[in-house]
């Protein structure tokens, strides 16, 4: 006899799964936006030489 399915413990996991990688997706794009400002604000705390012509 073939076991019963369990749809709404898939739907779970499923919906589970999908709350993971939109987190995950969240945090590396907060710290690009983090790394980008980084390198912005150490960019233009210095001048570029090559601006000064």
């Amino acid at each position: 006899m073939a076991l019963k399915p369990n749809y709404s413990f898939e739907r779970r996991e499923r919906e589970r799964m999908q709350a993971i990688k939109a987190a995950e997706k969240a945090n590396a794009k907060r710290a690009q936006k983090e790394a980008d400002r980084a390198a912005a604000e150490a960019g233009a705390g210095s001048p570029d030489p090559s601006d000064e012509k």
